[in-house]
């Protein structure tokens, strides 16, 4: 019999997709429910709706909230998080190695080690070192960095982010099960439970 499955759509600029992808796993493992791991980006997502950065830039009572909102989050969770500098990230590097990678607990890590950089150490993850650091830790294959940067690749990157729009995704993180759409990384729990109850 099959798995329920859930789809976690997330983007590594994004400060609440940070907080789901370092609960997701084991929540996901104590409910039953498989996940797929799917990078995709939110610049042209926004682009699209007229925002050349993050709303979190654009309007500031709602920047300043969220990240408070995350401090909070991240204490209750065991999670340290740095306001990265600057903010958002350029992420498209780390989605391209994390589209290129193969399902799995190696993929997992190295998401989970981008998103520790960004915001819990402060770093930069458009740097390629930085990138290099965490496919590192993961033990993803070796050659992974350079067959992220391959055409088919990026192709595949940029079809993922049109996907997401197409299914109706405006932000992240998201969690999709069938044709039911989940935002915001205060809908973890309940988008699992979805899955149990549809699977």
């Amino acid at each position: 019999m099959a798995r329920p499955k859930l789809e976690f759509w997330f983007e590594f600029a994004s400060t609440y997709s940070y907080l789901s992808a370092m609960r997701l796993p084991a929540m996901a493992q104590a409910a039953g429910v498989d996940v797929v791991w799917r990078p995709f980006l939110l610049g042209p997502i926004f682009n699209s709706q007229g925002w050349k950065t993050s709303p979190f830039n654009i309007y500031q009572a709602k920047g300043n909230y969220m990240w408070r909102d995350m401090a909070r989050r991240a204490e209750r969770f065991g999670l340290s998080v740095e306001k990265p500098d600057p903010f958002p990230q350029n992420s498209l590097l780390a989605a391209r190695v994390a589209q290129a990678a193969p399902e799995g607990a190696q993929k997992v890590a190295f998401c989970q080690n981008v998103y520790l950089m960004e915001f819990s150490e402060g770093q930069d993850i458009s740097d390629p070192e930085v990138i290099a650091a965490c496919v590192e830790l993961a033990k993803l294959p070796e050659g992974i960095i350079e067959a992220a940067q391959s055409d088919e690749n990026k192709h595949a990157l940029r079809l993922a982010t049109e996907e997401a729009g197409r299914r109706g995704i405006f932000g992240a993180p998201n969690f999709v099960v069938g044709d039911e759409l989940f935002w915001g990384d205060d809908r973890l729990e309940e988008a699992l439970e979805w899955a149990v109850r549809d699977g």
